[in-house]
């Protein structure tokens, strides 16, 4: 398997997921709604339209998917749930009805997923892959995304689905704006869990995914989830930015953020022991050590 398609290649996972393949003598392709505007070798798709090279599916050996408007680039308006949502499932399912029309498949699909389906907030409470989908909007839309690609292991091809925590990387992502503020704050009551992962182990994971006979969901977190507070803290003091350990209440970040704010105000403990127990060793399991590497 050397031909790899990548959906939201130019995202900030979808950028170091090509890096990385290439990097181990893959070809990487990416779908595109501007391939010529690209400098990856790049195939037309565009959800919006349910267009999709068909040429690009029979090049390819095996498929991440990570296409999906970013939950947290816009307030959550009726219209920005709907792209959210769409955006998922529309091009899963474009996706599936061209897989369903190849003689020969790829061997493998790699999707992205979230552990937002678990709910809001779970507290203190473990979360592991056969748990229930909790309540709010990112559980229905992640239970609505994994319930369109679940067909595509019906097609024969092996079928995974990365539960993905807070990704952590100094150049995006949730960790950039966190520290954006002159002064690091705990958000909400800074008790709530969040359970993380450093980029280079979500890479690897993927990476992972595509030649281990997994299947199936699992969640995409390192070990050891810590609290918004603990993490705050630490990042300030990795990065060398004061932080000032009274939290911003949960009324003022919905008043500025919306129903947007039950992302940084709930959080999820969720369990890494089920990818761990196939085999895949995390480089950095604890924050400390995830945070050094990031600001070194």
């Amino acid at each position: 398997m050397k031909k790899i398609l990548i959906t939201g290649g130019s995202g900030l996972i979808g950028k170091a997921v090509t890096s990385y393949l290439q990097k181990n003598g893959y070809e990487v392709a990416w779908l595109s709604r501007s391939p010529k505007k690209k400098k990856q070798k790049s195939f037309r798709w565009d959800v919006q339209k349910e267009t999709l090279d068909q040429e690009a599916l029979v090049w390819c050996d095996g498929i991440i998917h990570l296409a999906g408007a970013g939950v947290a680039d816009k307030r959550w308006t009726e219209k920005r749930k709907k792209e959210i949502l769409d955006s998922r499932t529309q091009s899963t399912r474009l996706l599936f009805e061209g897989l369903q029309k190849l003689e020969k498949k790829p061997e493998v699909f790699v999707s992205a997923s979230a552990v937002g389906y678990y709910g809001i907030d779970t507290a203190g409470e473990l979360m592991k892959e056969e748990s229930p989908v909790g309540s709010g909007f990112l559980a229905e839309v992640v239970s609505s995304w994994e319930t369109e690609i679940s067909p595509i292991n019906t097609l024969g091809i092996r079928t995974v689905m990365l539960r993905t925590g807070i990704v952590l990387d100094r150049r995006g992502g949730a960790l950039a704006e966190m520290l954006k503020p002159p002064v690091a704050t705990p958000l909400g009551s800074g008790k709530q869990y969040m359970s993380w992962i450093h980029l280079e182990d979500m890479v690897a994971l993927y990476a992972y995914a595509l030649t281990h006979p997994l299947e199936g969901i699992y969640n995409a977190v390192a070990p050891h989830p810590v609290s918004n507070f603990d993490l705050t803290k630490a990042a300030s003091k990795a990065k060398g930015k004061p932080f000032l350990p009274i939290p911003v209440p949960a009324f003022l970040l919905k008043m500025v953020l919306g129903e947007m704010a039950d992302m940084v105000v709930g959080g999820n403990k969720v369990s890494s022991e089920k990818i761990e127990q196939t085999g895949f060793n995390f480089k950095y399991p604890y924050i400390k050590d995830a945070l050094l590497d990031i600001y070194k």
